[in-house]
């Protein structure tokens, strides 16, 4: 299917400026955020995205869509439910987020009245802390939920909502220290020495080389 035009355009001819026509909008980057954990349904996507209508939410994924980022497919049956997920290109924005999470992770601070929490949404700030572990899969327990990380012998990664299924580790701790690894001021070896977390290793995690 051919590229279909945005509504919006910065008409600079500029790789930064082309960047931000497809994912410069709000919530676009946030719906990414959502997606890099997996396929999801428009109304899983909507209650993780505390704030965004029901309007605004259906047009971000149909420009997604057109700019190929993301594409809806339908589940086999019994579910027969639509869900969305990221194309190659849109999975290619994890080291945008990153880089963005580690940007804005100072800012964090204690959350706010108003802030809705979600524990996965602290997998891509801890994604380079938990990389001290090695190779394999960390199961990530906070007070807010779970959610779990993958780490390839290659410097892959990927993260998913949830628990894992036989974890090679388990990490548990709380959101004052996931903000502290987050922002560099603490390891994750530091943390677990101080016993702000706690890690069982069920099976071997290989290091990288």
């Amino acid at each position: 299917m051919p590229r279909q035009p945005r509504r919006r355009s910065y008409d600079q001819h500029c790789a930064a400026a082309r960047a931000l026509d497809l994912v410069g909008d709000r919530w676009t980057l946030l719906v990414v955020r959502e997606l890099l954990a997996g396929p999801r349904r428009y109304t899983d996507l909507h209650a993780d995205l505390p704030g965004v209508s029901t309007d605004m939410l259906a047009g971000r994924l149909k420009d997604m869509e057109g700019a190929e980022l993301v594409t809806r497919r339908r589940l086999p049956p019994p579910a027969s439910a639509y869900v969305y997920e990221l194309t190659p290109r849109g999975r290619d924005l994890l080291p945008v987020l990153r880089t963005l999470a580690a940007w804005g992770a100072p800012e964090l601070g204690e959350p706010r009245p108003t802030d809705a929490v979600r524990a996965h949404w602290y997998a891509i700030p801890l994604l380079g802390a938990l990389a001290e572990l090695g190779t394999g899969v960390v199961q990530v327990t906070l007070d807010e939920g779970e959610f779990h990380v993958r780490l390839g012998a290659d410097g892959s990664v990927a993260y998913g909502d949830g628990a894992a299924d036989a974890p090679d580790a388990r990490l548990r701790t709380d959101t004052a220290t996931c903000r502290a690894l987050a922002a560099g001021e603490l390891t994750l070896g530091e943390a677990v020495e101080s016993g702000r977390a706690v890690l069982e290793r069920s099976a071997p995690v290989a290091a990288r080389g």
